[in-house]
């Protein structure tokens, strides 16, 4: 079986999209150009980010914004540093840190409205 290793989101802005997760990310991207953004993880994980309206072959229906990544934490208390983090970068957040049956989280957006959500899960 094939490992999954390359997550895409089409952004509406790939070098403004880039910028935002640089921040995210503590890291340029590997890759650039004015349509197209990637970053390697130290996990393995690439995340790709292409200008919507550029894809090839184009997409239909689809529209940036309605994605999720999620990013585990080791504890409560990674999420909160990770929440004032962010916050603290001006990064918008549509759920304060909040106890869910899964576990501790938080719910962040990027600029196209992609949720980035921020997780310990419960034991």
């Amino acid at each position: 079986m094939a490992n999954m290793n390359f997550v895409m989101l089409y952004v509406a802005d790939a070098a403004h999209s880039a910028e935002f997760y640089s921040t995210i990310f503590g890291k340029k991207p590997e890759q650039a150009s004015p349509g197209f953004a990637m970053f390697a993880l130290a996990n393995g994980l690439k995340v790709g980010l292409w200008k919507q309206d550029t894809v090839e072959p184009p997409v239909s229906g689809a529209k940036p914004g309605t994605e999720e990544l999620g990013f585990a934490e080791e504890s409560d208390a990674d999420v909160d540093e990770r929440f004032a983090e962010w916050t603290g970068n001006g990064v918008v957040v549509a759920q304060n840190p909040t106890r869910m049956s899964f576990g501790y989280t938080f719910t962040a957006l990027d600029p196209d409205g992609h949720r980035l959500r921020v997780y310990k899960l419960a034991a």
